[in-house]
């Protein structure tokens, strides 16, 4: 689902930005494929459910990503938010804690984040 945004373009913050870093992820795996495997297993580590449940999680990367200015984690964070049932609403309090930790940046990619999550939240209410 793509929303219309500021001055009638497009805003596509998920999908788009997803499909975009595919092949390049794809070749700099093949070319270091023993760091991939130890950042997948930093990562399924980081993310496994504790004491935070792994949606908990996913919004606190997802913050995180706002207040780094990464496209591509809001894009992949966003995603698993909503795999993991993330509501609209806690996405929205997990951007707006960014924007107390990283101020007016964080509003220009609070909203990306914003978009590339209701993107997700919308396609996976249609499955």
């Amino acid at each position: 689902m793509e929303r219309i945004g500021w001055k009638g373009r497009i805003v596509d913050c998920g999908r788009t930005v997803r499909e975009e870093l595919r092949e390049p992820t794809r070749a700099l795996r093949q070319a270091i494929p023993e760091v991939y495997r130890g950042y997948g297993a930093l990562h399924d580590a980081a993310l496994a459910s504790g004491a935070l449940d792994t949606k908990t999680k996913e919004l606190v990367a997802l913050a995180i990503a706002v207040s780094k200015e990464c496209d591509g984690c809001i894009a992949a964070h966003a995603h698993a938010a909503v795999q993991e049932g993330a509501t609209p609403r806690e996405a929205a309090e997990a951007i707006g804690v960014a924007f107390l930790m990283n101020g007016g940046p964080a509003t220009v990619y609070g909203a990306r984040a914003f978009a590339a999550f209701e993107q997700f939240h919308a396609e996976h209410a249609d499955t």
